[in-house]
């Protein structure tokens, strides 16, 4: 059955995972993991290694079965309908099944015809995967004669040749030089226009350069599932002053809670809601009415990299 939600901003849900568990012996390598994707979303799969990421990947794709909870992709359970929903993902997993003795038109033939694009539609789908990777002058090279970088490229387009409505990439610019790199992230946003993108790194950049979202994995629970502008979006108010933390709280009153600082470092103002320039302002013209000298006043700079050390260490980020 097919059942159309809607989320909270208005997109509707075509990836859910309720409750998501597989344990592997005495290992539970995801626990009670539960998210929506909405239509077009373009999600970065963070965590360290062991955190549980690749299992997620491998359930939503079909490929491995949940011990406990279930996964749908255009609301048909992945369980119970595994080939109709693999029918509608490219997978790339981390290390690309390549027969390294084909030619590239020749293994994206193979794959097409895997993938279940007719016959006569096959030249034509090809063609836009290779021209979609910049494959074309590499395109009768055997692939075992390939950079790491071409062999990467073939891997999406082997992803992508029956155009998917939903793509899982782990890892997708490993191996890729700068521009390279750019090129996959061009690609990957033009994708996105028609299909709903998971991507899974070590790289925050990418995250940051193509994701709309990111979900943080921590030994096998989802720690952290928060928008790039949410999270980019600061609670909190660096103060650089040499005043002490009780003459600052004093100043401020009950409008915020000082955190951190010494009399020689900056001190941070935590707020109950996002920031905005009236909230800077007043807190400037509050703190020198109470007579408390400082030399910086902005909002905390929070980028993805110390977000995602802060929750993978077991630390909390405001919400």
């Amino acid at each position: 059955m097919n059942v159309a939600i809607e989320d909270k901003r208005g997109l509707r849900n075509v990836i859910e995972a309720a409750n998501l568990t597989r344990r592997f012996g005495d290992n539970v390598a995801v626990d009670s993991v539960s998210f929506q994707i909405g239509h077009g979303e373009i999600v970065g799969l963070l965590g360290h290694n062991g955190a549980g990421k690749t299992t997620v990947m491998k359930i939503l794709t079909g490929y491995l079965e949940p011990s406990a909870g279930r996964a749908s992709i255009d609301g048909q359970d992945v369980t119970e309908h595994p080939s109709a929903v693999q029918r509608k993902i490219g997978y790339l997993p981390e290390s690309v099944p390549l027969y390294l003795d084909m030619e590239v038109l020749d293994y994206l033939e193979f794959a097409a015809t895997v993938r279940g694009v007719r016959e006569r539609e096959r030249p034509a789908a090809i063609r836009r995967a290779v021209e979609a990777t910049g494959l074309a002058d590499r395109a009768l090279d055997t692939i075992g004669e390939l950079s790491r970088g071409y062999r990467q490229r073939v891997g999406v387009a082997q992803a992508i040749v029956h155009e998917p409505r939903f793509l899982i990439l782990d890892e997708p610019t490993s191996g890729l030089d700068p521009a390279q790199t750019e090129g996959m992230r061009n690609l990957i946003r033009e994708l996105a226009r028609d299909a709903t993108v998971i991507l899974s790194t070590h790289i925050m950049q990418e995250v940051d350069a193509v994701c709309d979202r990111v979900m943080i994995l921590r030994a096998g629970r989802l720690a952290l599932d928060r928008t790039l502008a949410d999270l980019q979006r600061s609670r909190r108010l660096l103060i650089g002053t040499h005043a002490s933390r009780d003459a600052v709280q004093a100043a401020v009153g009950d409008r915020a809670q000082v955190v951190g600082g010494t009399y020689d470092r900056a001190a941070f103002l935590s707020f109950d809601e996002p920031l905005t320039e009236a909230t800077s302002a007043d807190v400037a013209r509050t703190l020198v009415e109470g007579g408390v000298a400082f030399h910086a006043l902005h909002p905390e700079q929070r980028d993805l990299e110390s977000v995602f050390r802060a929750v993978s260490e077991g630390g909390e980020i405001d919400a």
